[in-house]
């Protein structure tokens, strides 16, 4: 039986990655500090373990896996800092929370001699390309701290690929919805039109167009790519091929659902906020040729996710997420 520490646990990926690997029948370690992510969220799972821990500290994050035992272990390092706002008010959250969380995930792995990581990186890491598909080998040039922290990660990951990891396996997310949202346009959107049914503002001019999956695809596509992966280090784009929706669109989903004579207004900026990319597309071609793709296309994926997180606001969580 193999053990899974994840990081970010309880959180929105997280949380479904750890029901994932608990009905497969394997252990699962649970560290999260508890900022976004909610105790709840693991309820009733097995073989699921949370500890609430700051996983920057290497010396509590030491601590609190002390006792788990040696033998078959991977780590799924997913937490960070998701408010790219904050962090590019504040450089300092990123480091922290994104960088040097990363840090001491790998000193512990080192000093424990646990060599399997697969992380979750982001497509911020290739900044700003326009709407040319950016494959695997587009050069990574983040136009935010969240994006930088992150290919930063990717960088001492790949070096330590050279001392003591035997695989990592990196995974550039798209913008990933479904339940339980814990942030995200989808949620703000809502939220927003429960407390003001009449108008909804949008940040940006609404033109913003990216690339959408479903996390209950994501969590498929990650277990897909560490079933079949055979190299040292290794990186992968997940998300659809389609050129992505608009968030004017998606505003306008939302806005159906939960307020349907709500206005929608939306600014003058193309982008929604400093270190925005506004126009995003993937080449998945490399996951596709080892045997995957998504089953929802962007627009069907934030159609679903819209469904769900209006239900999730409208009644007490838990409903089932992404059953």
């Amino acid at each position: 039986m193999t053990c899974h520490v994840v990081t970010g646990g309880a959180g929105f990926i997280g949380v479904n990655l750890a029901r994932a690997l608990s009905q497969i029948g394997d252990q699962v370690v649970v560290l999260d500090d508890l900022r976004l992510g909610r105790r709840e969220f693991l309820a009733g799972l097995t073989n699921v373990k949370l500890h609430e821990v700051d996983v920057a500290d290497s010396a509590a994050l030491t601590a609190m896996l002390r006792d788990v035992p040696d033998g078959r272990v991977e780590v799924w390092h997913l937490c960070a800092n998701s408010d790219i706002q904050k962090g590019a008010a504040d450089p300092s959250v990123d480091l922290h929370a994104t960088f040097l969380t990363t840090f001491a995930v790998l000193e512990v792995m080192r000093a424990r001699g646990w060599g399997v990581l697969h992380f979750a990186s982001t497509s911020a890491v290739y900044g700003d390309h326009g709407m040319a598909a950016v494959s695997e080998a587009t050069h990574t040039l983040p136009i935010s701290n969240y994006g930088a922290m992150k290919l930063a990660s990717e960088a001492i990951i790949r070096a330590a690929c050279e001392t003591f990891l035997t695989q990592a396996l990196l995974f550039r997310f798209p913008n990933v919805v479904g339940l339980p949202a814990t942030h995200g346009a989808i949620l703000d959107f809502t939220r927003r039109l429960i407390a003001d049914p009449s108008q909804l503002a949008v940040l940006g001019n609404g033109r913003q167009q990216k690339a959408y999956l479903h996390v209950a695809e994501m969590i498929e596509a990650m277990l897909f790519v560490r079933a079949h992966a055979v190299g040292t280090c290794e990186v992968y784009n997940l998300g659809p091929s389609d050129a992505g929706i608009r968030v004017a669109d998606i505003a306008g989903m939302v806005r159906d659902r939960v307020a349907p004579t709500a206005s929608i207004k939306c600014a003058d900026e193309p982008r929604g906020w400093v270190g925005d990319v506004p126009r995003f597309r993937y080449d998945v071609s490399r996951l596709a040729a080892f045997g995957w793709t998504p089953k929802l296309s962007s627009a069907a994926a934030v159609a679903r996710a819209v469904d769900e997180i209006a239900q999730q606001e409208l009644a007490p969580y838990p409903a089932t997420p992404n059953a």
